[in-house]
């Protein structure tokens, strides 16, 4: 089942899955999060469309339409459950750096 292989996300795949909560085609998601990391992040078109068609099987997003070969893409509810899960848990990463620097900071 998609929660159990894809408890935490890769940061491609969370980015992916962001970008889905708008229909988009692939050419246009690698665009989008080129753009939105200011380039820190690069999704290759084989690691897309590999992650694509494993979130389509998943049911972590669907196939919107088709036109000439250009496939288009939306997240569903499931993939939408599954952002927030890591948005919190990446969430309490941070949490967890702050308290940590900041109390080696007041120990020094």
């Amino acid at each position: 089942m998609a929660r159990e292989k894809y408890q935490t996300l890769t940061e491609q795949m969370f980015y992916i899955l962001i970008c889905l909560t708008q229909e988009s085609c692939g050419v246009d998601i690698m665009k989008k999060v080129k753009d939105l990391t200011n380039e820190r992040v690069i999704i290759g078109p084989g690691t897309l469309y590999s992650l694509l068609d494993n979130f389509v099987k998943e049911k972590i997003i669907i196939e919107t339409k088709i036109e000439n070969r250009k496939k288009s893409y939306v997240i569903t509810n499931l993939g939408r459950e599954m952002i927030e899960k890591e948005y919190i848990r990446l969430k309490k990463l941070e949490r967890d750096y702050e308290m940590l620097v900041k109390e080696v900071s007041n120990n020094e």
